[in-house]
Order: structure tokens, then sequence, then C-alpha cells
């Protein structure tokens, strides 16, 4: 499926459902689908969500329009879907982050090459 049209809602309310989210945005073009992403566990939701719009024409307008708005008492953030300003590199990869090839307080302290007690 294509992200075209296809807009991240970020910093929703937990009170924020499908049906307000569509409500709000629904004024701007036809929606294809609202989507407010739920704990698997606890059904609750994670304060983000999912707006696709028919028409990526309509996904633009209501972009432009609701990024920074408030629904439910929180400032929103609008954003093309997949297209967010976070890094989606590893954890730990960097010199120094204690990723799996630091050395640094090796695992080996007080032993010798050859796995001896020193």
């Amino acid at each position: 499926m294509s992200d075209e049209g296809k807009l991240f809602i970020g910093g929703l309310s937990f009170e924020t459902n499908e049906e307000s989210l569509a409500a709000a945005f629904g004024k701007y073009g036809t929606i294809e689908k609202v989507d407010v992403i739920r704990d698997k566990e606890t059904g609750k939701s994670r304060g983000f969500g999912f707006v696709k719009y028919d028409n990526a024409e309509d996904a633009k307008d209501a972009l432009d329009a609701m990024n920074g708005k408030t629904i439910d008492g929180r400032a929103i953030r609008v954003d093309e879907a997949g297209k967010g300003g976070r890094s989606r590199g590893g954890f730990g990869s960097g010199p120094g982050q204690g990723g799996y090839g630091d050395r640094s307080g090796s695992y080996r302290d007080g032993y010798d090459s050859y796995g001896k007690h020193e």
C-alpha cells in the first residue's frame, strides 16, 4: 500500500479515538482510513495515529492546516507518514555507545588471553 495521502499524527491525547480524529480531519477531504495506534496488551492509545486520504492534495491541505492545532486539549504534530524527523538507526552502534563491540570495561577483566585468572 502506498503512503501517498497518508499522514502521521503525533502528540495525541490518550482520550483521542478514531472518531474524534476523523471528525477533526474530515473537513479537508474524503478519508480512506483512520488509525489510532494502541498498546497490544492494554488497548490504550500510544499517543499517535494515522489518517489516510483518498487524495494526496487533501492530505497536504490537512497537514498545512492541522499541524500544531489542538485536539482534545493537546497540540498535535502532523507530518507525511514515513517522512518523520526521527533517525531510524540502531542503538549502541556508535563509539562509546556500549554496543556489542564496545570493549571498554571488558567482560574479560581479571583474565589473561588464555582464560586463566590473573
